[in-house]
């Protein structure tokens, strides 16, 4: 089911959360809220809106890394249900498309949750202070062609990383529903 992620609650506090990724190697959120602000990412790799940005999100997000800004991925998915995000599964996405960021596994769902995640990709970038800046999308490509984009995400979270604060003009990420337990 096609959903678009909520608009951003400017100032809502990230919960904090530790997770483990697919080789059971923990990270905790509040050891990852940079000087530079941090993003947390929902994915999956079955979505076929995560598939088509993947290159992108890699490219994006190694050029975040490299100016100091923290990138979390969490999957949140029932991967009981959708097989194709198993932790085996996030393993061979992430080699795949060289993601840097830690790949994380949301087992119980909880941080999902608690972070009111809709879809997948649903990108949410905090400044340094955990403190919610950007709720909108990777770039405004979607699932076209991306050799001409504006790459909204880079820009969102340079703004946070120099000021504190978020673009007041977002647009909401769009993709996959996320896959809940019954």
């Amino acid at each position: 089911m096609l959903l678009d992620s909520t608009i951003c609650d400017f100032g809502w506090q990230a919960p904090n959360f530790s997770l483990k990724d697919a080789d059971g190697n923990a990270y905790t959120l509040s050891e990852h809220l940079g000087d530079k602000g941090s993003l947390i990412m929902f994915i999956c790799n079955h979505c076929p809106y995560v598939q088509r940005i993947a290159e992108r999100l890699a490219e994006d997000t190694k050029q975040l890394m490299s100016e100091g800004i923290n990138v979390l991925a969490v999957m949140s998915n029932d991967y009981r249900t959708v097989a194709e995000d198993s932790p085996a599964n996030m393993k061979l996405f992430a080699k795949k498309h060289a993601f840097e960021f830690p790949y994380l596994v949301d087992e119980n769902q909880v941080v999902g949750k608690q972070y009111k995640a809709v879809c997948t990709p649903d990108f949410f970038g905090f400044n340094h202070r955990g403190e919610l800046q950007y709720r909108g999308r990777l770039d405004d490509a979607r699932m076209g062609e991306a050799s001409v984009r504006t790459p909204e995400l880079i820009n969102a979270m340079r703004l946070i990383a120099a000021t504190d604060l978020g673009p007041k003009e977002q647009v909401p990420s769009m993709g996959c529903s996320i896959k809940w337990r019954n």
